[in-house]
């Protein structure tokens, strides 16, 4: 007979903290949304509506696996609210990803979208799996599974999937065609984040880091730091931290720091960014490659003009807010700074670019691929990097503005703004 081995204490208590610690984003994302409903003037009825998506699946991918053996995975969608339009956001391939997770992406995806002034809701999506562990063939099997599984929810004026951690435009090269062959005709604005070939945009790639790069440089005028010459260290390597620290290497800062799930390297003087990119693997992992590594909390509390948390949620809690010594916080993450620590660094004066805001670059240009799928006429690069870059300085200035107005901080006043479209929809629809 067969023994199955039980999971290690520690494999079962990992999985216990990412199950509490995503749950516990979802509820303190039902706080804030709470509280700037209130502020807003809303009822009750608004908040009972945009608390929860209005629909979740949850669904089961059989692939057959190259040894020939059929291995099952779990998969979600979930599409927060389509009172503007239809649902957009990103499919990510990850061991730990759970309902919990999916939810509350999906809600954050809405408060986006409405800062953007996108014509969108929030969706998301994601598989549990680890991609690394995983070949070509059977990446691809996968990817073209979840698309058959959740075919009925999703589509070009539905529900539009995106790239998201541990995906690429390959992957939604092979989402494309599989929704294109379920529908018997072409459908590249069923997915976004494809290949240029494929009905693909400009910037795409680059789109999430470039619209941080623009939250910083409009950061930086407030506290009257100048951007060349500043010290930024960047928790995070892969899609994200990557570009923008060549973004601001590029743009004269000293990029002090850098950090992968192996740990983190720091130089006061500088770190060789050209270097480290070119060492990097495709999963965004250089740090292996040496000896001098300090962890990524040690990173964290490193003293720094502008703080990029570009990695996972809950880096930067109650316990470590009071140790961050930079002037500048900027959210490349989702979720990394809990409602506790943000609120301990704006008493501090530190201030906080919120990822609602700072990451909405990645949707942005999304959209504009989407609107350049429907029309069938694509731009140039500096057409989408001008247009970008007019979104995120107004959004930008809005949340400030909203923030200075009420006298809150910048994560309140990013929901406020971001929450606000979504609750009209709502109500002129007469659904609260």
């Amino acid at each position: 007979m067969k023994v199955i081995a039980p999971a290690k204490n520690d494999q079962i208590q990992k999985s216990d903290n990412k199950q509490s610690d995503t749950l516990g984003l979802f509820n303190s994302t039902q706080l804030i949304i709470k509280e700037a409903v209130q502020k807003l003037g809303y009822n009750d009825d608004v908040y009972e509506l945009l608390k929860e998506p209005l629909r979740t699946i949850t669904v089961r991918i059989p692939v057959r696996m190259d040894n020939g053996s059929i291995k099952i995975f779990t998969g979600y969608r979930s599409q927060h609210n389509d009172a503007v339009g239809p649902t957009k956001g990103g499919v990510r391939f990850h061991p730990e990803v759970n309902e919990s997770e999916v939810k509350a992406l999906s809600i954050w995806m809405t408060l986006k979208c409405g800062i953007a002034n996108l014509p969108y809701g929030g969706g998301k999506g994601g598989i549990n799996c680890d991609p690394r562990n995983l070949s070509f063939r059977e990446l691809e099997r996968l990817s073209r599974g979840y698309v058959r599984a959740i075919s009925q929810i999703v589509g070009p004026t539905k529900d539009i999937p995106a790239p998201d951690v541990y995906t690429n435009s390959q992957i939604m090269a092979w989402m494309m065609d599989e929704y294109s062959r379920l529908r018997e005709f072409d459908s590249p604005g069923f997915i976004t984040g494809k290949p240029l070939v494929l009905g693909g945009s400009h910037g795409r790639e680059a789109a999430t880091a470039r619209g941080v790069t623009i939250c910083i440089e409009e950061a930086v005028k407030k506290k009257d730091i100048e951007l060349q010459g500043a010290r930024i260290i960047i928790q995070g390597f892969g899609n994200a931290g990557s570009f923008l620290a060549k973004f601001m290497h590029d743009a004269g800062a000293k990029v002090i720091g850098i950090s992968d799930a192996h740990g983190a390297l720091y130089d006061s003087e500088g770190l060789d960014i050209d270097y480290l990119l070119d060492r990097r693997d495709s999963f965004g992992t250089v740090t292996n490659l040496f000896t001098d590594v300090i962890t990524n909390q040690e990173l964290l509390e490193k003293e720094c003009d502008i703080l990029v948390p570009a990695a996972i949620s809950n880096q930067i809690t109650a316990q470590n807010a009071h140790h961050i010594k930079a002037s500048i916080l900027v959210e490349a993450a989702n979720g990394p700074t809990t409602l506790e620590a943000t609120k301990i660094l704006h008493e501090r004066g530190v201030l906080l670019v919120p990822d609602v805001l700072a990451s909405a670059g990645g949707v942005t240009v999304s959209y504009f691929e989407w609107v350049q799928n429907n029309q069938g006429y694509y731009w140039p690069e500096e057409e989408v990097a001008e247009k970008l870059r007019k979104v995120m300085v107004d959004s930008f200035k809005a949340i400030y503005k909203t923030s200075q107005a009420h006298q809150v901080d910048m994560r309140l006043a990013a929901y406020m703004v971001g929450i606000r479209k979504t609750a009209e929809a709502s109500r002129l629809r007469g659904w609260v």
